[in-house]
């Protein structure tokens, strides 16, 4: 379920502290309840699942993760030049020594993010290519009822021009097509058979 981006802003994350340029494109809740000690496995669950072609969930987001790659190639908007460390520096040059001496918790097989930090109750990766650079969070929060589920944020900074116009084009799909197929995905596989 999409949140208002009070939902993330309200809260005291870490991630604040990096993000001050940055804006929050979107909340959603995850149904993915659990106790405390829990979140570390929601992490592992996301970072295990960065496949788009296998695990959106959906055949039209499947095609659309497709669609975006072949634009990104035909473009070059995912080409290293455009990435972190050669457009934009990685957050890691802003993490406070606390957060830089901690590990950075499960990095992604496929999908380009790199991992920044991760916390008992917050993790955070980042991405970049030509359109924009951004940031995936996810937190663990009390769920009203004495226990906790998961919560996605996505900050970005569009690039320019070309990335505000990107964004734009986007969001409807990713409103209602691609950010519900995958977090149906991380759902499903939360509750699956040995997901415990």
């Amino acid at each position: 379920m999409r949140l208002a981006n009070s939902a993330h802003t309200s809260r005291p994350w870490r991630i604040h502290e990096l993000t001050k340029d940055f804006r929050v494109e979107d909340v959603w809740a995850l149904l993915t309840p659990g106790g405390q000690d829990d979140f570390a496995r929601l992490v592992r669950l996301f970072a295990a699942r960065d496949d788009p072609a296998r695990s959106a969930g959906s055949a039209a987001a499947r095609s659309l993760w497709a669609v975006r790659s072949a634009a990104g190639r035909i473009f070059g908007w995912d080409s290293p030049a455009g990435g972190i460390g050669s457009r934009v520096p990685t957050l890691r040059d802003r993490l406070p020594p606390d957060l830089r001496d901690l590990p950075a918790g499960p990095s992604f097989r496929i999908r380009p993010f790199s991992p920044l930090y991760m916390l008992d109750d917050e993790y955070a990766a980042e991405v970049a290519n030509r359109t924009m650079h951004g940031v995936m969070h996810l937190g663990w929060v009390p769920n009203g009822s004495g226990g906790y589920r998961g919560q996605l944020a996505v900050l970005v900074k569009p690039n320019g021009l070309l990335g505000s116009c990107y964004m734009a084009a986007i969001k409807p799909f990713r409103h209602l097509i691609v950010y519900p197929a995958a977090i149906r995905d991380i759902e499903r596989a939360w509750r699956g058979p040995g997901a415990h």
